[in-house]
């Protein structure tokens, strides 16, 4: 599965499932898919997801499937380099007192 973010005024971001679920979670959603943000609670999401990122920058964050069964070397990518996007969206959304949407594509 992949998980799409939309707002108006911020090109729209597509994430893994499993990593989009987890960054929704982590700013203070139940981590339903679809799901949005009004405009009003936005900053605050935007908060918390900075602050987890700020705690746990270096924590793996991959998806389910990652290459770990086959015989291939993994690389981990960081919960700081995963959320970057996210983060980079919620800041323009919140900027412009816009929404945030997220659904499965």
């Amino acid at each position: 599965m992949l998980v799409t973010f939309r707002t108006p005024v911020y090109a729209d971001i597509t994430m893994f499932g499993h990593v989009a679920v987890t960054l929704i979670k982590l700013m203070g959603h139940s981590g339903t898919v679809p799901g949005a943000l009004h405009a009003d609670d936005v900053p605050a999401a935007l908060e918390r997801l900075r602050q987890e990122v700020s705690a746990h920058p270096d924590r793996p964050l991959d998806p389910d499937d990652a290459a770990s069964s086959r015989d291939e070397e993994v690389v981990q990518v960081s919960l700081a380099r995963r959320a970057f996007p996210l983060i980079e969206l919620l800041k323009a959304a919140a900027a412009a007192n816009k929404h945030v949407m997220w659904e499965s594509s």
